[in-house]
């Protein structure tokens, strides 16, 4: 009963006069509810103080002119029945419960489970991401080294041990200036001079340079410090190794190609110049013939100057992989029988050469220049530096398979062998022959020649090998794939 008129009474507060309508129930009018449980009982009863009795409220009594409307006879009649049977029940059971119960505790707690979902729903997306193998040092190609914050070296790949002869068991753990001893060119101490660890804060890498092993073996080294925050502790000390053994030969053989083409310039340049200031300064002095002589002497350095910034040319871009090759139909025997007509109008013997081609040839397409080049460039090694007859076979084939497990057939090619009777190359120098500046004899050439011939093949998709001749000479042969290139069918 009490429950019953508390709930009327609640229902009556003249506060709520924002609540939107909605139809009252008997309770809500009778008079006697709002006599037992005056307006300061109500003060002493709030819903603890938090936004939850407004809400109380709002849902218990969307009618806030309900306390001063004035009870008509048949509500005082019906006041007994109407607030002891099941009226109040309806209004203070499910109405007031559901008001005070749930709704309050959502409308009073949304920040809280806000945050308290954050939190709690982080730790599963983060739990299901799964992190990608990690490599292992030792596949690196380059020398890995890895410190802790304490200076103790933590990492030293199989690279690392190869370049600086120390094993693995034997630096790590190891502070890193006894595992790494490095010193610059001028014999100082690498680590005391760049502190990595006590240094300048805004430091964060240093810059590869050459340094000094122990022994005087020179090493690229680069470092970079790893450091949780700017201008925090450093927590890792990253040391990158690489051999210099690669760059030496590389500028190793930039100075020789520097000196060679010096040479094979000064010589023909030294004979032009001589001739034309001779013919300038004595013209008259001179018979037809010699300056004819002359004339023709000046026209053949040039065009050894010629030929020379050409192999020049073709190198720069077969080290770039810029060579292009312009592909057209390609008559392989014609191409070997203009050369061998070139020679013979030059004044080799007929004889000295001898052609065989088997039939049919198949198609091939390849770039007519680059193909004279190669066929010109072995002929004339043939001729120059061979004796006896030289032989140039041409003929179709099948080319090897790289690996025997390679599946589908092999491919058709056009091989070219060209063959001498002279002394032949060698053993020990075959595997050099295709370098740049290799020279079988003392008669003349720049050593270029046969580096590019392997260049231009193998841009086609070709090989070439080297061996020895059935007759005791040299034997070079290349071979080209046939067929119609890709982009024209």
């Amino acid at each position: 009963m009490s429950v019953g008129t508390g709930g009327a009474h609640g229902a009556l507060q003249p506060h709520d006069t924002h609540s939107p309508p909605a139809p009252r129930s008997a309770a809500e009018r009778i008079p006697e509810a709002a006599a037992d449980h005056p307006a300061p009982d109500s003060a002493d009863h709030p819903a603890p103080g938090s936004a939850a009795a407004p809400a109380s409220e709002v849902a218990a009594d969307p009618h806030p002119g309900s306390a001063a409307d004035p009870p008509s006879e048949a509500t005082a009649d019906r006041a007994p029945e109407a607030a002891t049977g099941p009226a109040p029940e309806a209004a203070t059971g499910p109405a007031p419960e559901a008001a005070t119960g749930p709704a309050p505790e959502t409308a009073a707690h949304p920040a809280a489970e806000d945050s308290a979902a954050g939190p709690t729903a982080a730790p599963p997306v983060a739990a299901s991401v799964v992190s990608p193998p990690g490599l292992d040092p030792d596949d690196l190609p380059d020398g890995l080294v890895i410190a802790d914050e304490r200076g103790r070296v933590t990492c030293f790949n199989a690279a690392a041990a190869r370049i600086t002869a120390v094993s693995a068991e034997q630096a790590l753990g190891q502070p890193l200036e006894a595992a790494l001893p490095l010193e610059d060119l001028e014999g100082r101490r690498w680590w005391q001079l760049t502190d990595p660890y006590g240094g300048l804060a805004i430091r964060n890498a240093q810059p590869e340079r050459n340094l000094l092993l122990p022994g005087g073996r020179e090493v690229l080294v680069a470092a970079r410090y790893i450091r949780t925050r700017p201008t925090g502790p450093v927590r890792r000390v990253v040391v990158s190794l690489r051999d210099t053994e690669a760059r030496r030969r590389t500028e190793r053989s930039h100075a020789e190609l520097i000196a060679t083409v010096a040479h094979e310039l000064r010589s023909p340049l030294t004979s032009v110049k001589g001739f034309t200031a001779t013919l300038l300064a004595k013209w008259e002095r001179f018979t037809d013939d010699q300056k004819k002589l002359m004339l023709e002497t000046v026209d053949a350095d040039a065009d050894r100057v010629t030929r020379l910034i050409a192999e020049l040319l073709d190198i720069s871009r077969i080290d770039s992989g810029r060579l292009e090759v312009r592909r057209q139909p390609v008559d392989m025997g014609a191409a070997v029988g203009r050369h061998i007509q070139a020679y013979v109008a030059s004044g080799q013997p007929a004889d000295r050469f001898l052609l065989r081609i088997e039939q049919p040839l198949p198609d091939l397409w390849a770039d007519p220049d680059k193909v004279d080049q190669v066929l010109s460039n072995l002929i004339e090694n043939a001729v120059r530096h061979g004796e006896g007859t030289v032989t140039i076979e041409v003929a179709p084939s099948l080319s090897p398979r790289e690996r025997a497990d390679e599946e589908g057939p092999p491919g058709a090619v056009t091989s070219v062998t060209v063959s001498d009777e002279g002394a032949g190359i060698p053993e020990e120098s075959m595997n050099r022959v295709f370098t740049r500046f290799w020279r079988g004899s003392k008669r003349g050439g720049t050593g270029l020649g046969l580096y590019i011939v392997k260049g231009i093949v193998e841009a086609h998709g070709g090989t070439i090998t080297v061996g020895r001749a059935p007759g005791g000479g040299a034997q070079f042969r290349f071979t080209l794939p046939v067929g119609t290139p890709a982009y024209l069918l």
